[in-house]
């Protein structure tokens, strides 16, 4: 398994990460067909159930080739924290370790990923609800890119690694800040090397991207995304919800409460997940321990797949 310098063994632990559109699933499940291994989500919207189109989850078909883990496991209507994503993640790698095989982590959520990389310590604080709603009354007076900015000015660690439409972890750092005193990044602690670590990261240059991310867009409307969206919105989901406040979900929800047209929509859906790429290779890019390949460079996924086993199995095994 390999171990560290206090004489440790670590688990083994691949990985998959990237930019929305870039192809992670197709060839996560090839890479994994060949290397005995099972896929752990790294994506925070692909844990709600009900909510598969616009989260580009892989397709039952697709699950039933190779086990997946961490998707579809709570209600949009629940919370759930990167904390209890990385307890049931570390779970499963100690599973599949002593199963004798490998887990595939494989997404492009950089806080999921590097809270489990490098093992975050999570200090629990009490929440003040009175905190929180003076908060929340902001946002709803200045917007979010108001209070994304301030959070940005004292916290610009924490700020840099969460979306800037994400409400909820915006209120907690702010809440935990004022309660505390201290930067939510500051009270993260984490310890490198935990596992015998294999990432692969998959790129494209940008045009090429942004083309794929068009072409994405445009087919999750064609497979159903508004219906999605109808549906979870008569079953009483809201905005006011962290999983509706995910990449497109929200811009239909504002499309079918008749806050814009189907055509800005479509648009505001496009150039939001081209600047949510662009932050995941921002992210991505300052951990020098994942190896990037341009999906451009080859011919074909045969020769994709082949490439990343090769550094994967040299790597940790």
């Amino acid at each position: 398994m390999g171990g560290n310098s206090r004489g440790e063994i670590l688990y083994k632990l691949a990985g998959i990460v990237g930019p929305t559109a870039v192809g992670k699933t197709n060839i996560s499940i090839q890479v994994a067909e060949r290397m005995n291994a099972e896929i752990i989500s790294c994506d925070s919207m692909q844990i709600y159930k009900d909510m598969n189109i616009g989260t580009a989850k892989a397709t039952p078909a697709e699950q039933s080739m190779i086990p997946h883990h961490l998707i579809d496991i709570v209600s949009p209507a629940e919370d759930f924290s990167v904390a209890q994503y990385q307890k049931s993640a570390k779970t499963l790698i100690a599973d599949l370790n002593a199963q004798g095989k490998i887990p595939l982590l494989v997404g492009g959520t950089g806080l999921y990923y590097q809270a489990l990389v490098d093992d975050y310590t999570f200090f629990p604080l009490a929440s003040r609800q009175i905190v929180r709603d003076r908060w929340n009354s902001v946002i709803e007076e200045k917007g979010l890119p108001f209070v994304y900015n301030y959070l940005a000015g004292i916290d610009p660690v924490y700020a840099a690694k969460i979306s800037s439409n994400d409400q909820k972890r915006m209120v907690r750092a702010l809440e935990v800040y004022e309660l505390t005193g201290e930067a939510f990044s500051v009270q993260q602690n984490k310890a490198e090397n935990t596992y015998n670590l294999a990432v692969v990261g998959l790129y494209l240059e940008r045009a090429a991207l942004y083309q794929r991310i068009e072409i994405r867009v445009e087919e999750m409307l064609r497979k159903g995304l508004i219906e999605e969206v109808q549906m979870l919105r008569e079953q009483g989901f809201d905005l006011s919800l962290n999983a509706m406040q995910a990449l497109g979900y929200k811009q239909v929800y504002n499309y079918l409460e008749g806050f814009m047209g189907k055509e800005q929509m479509l648009e505001e859906i496009k150039r939001e997940t081209r600047r949510y790429a662009k932050r995941q290779y921002t992210w991505f890019n300052k951990d020098k321990r994942i190896h990037w390949v341009n999906v451009q460079k080859y011919s074909n996924d045969e020769e994709l797949v082949q490439k990343i086993s090769v550094y994967i199995g040299r790597t940790i095994i």
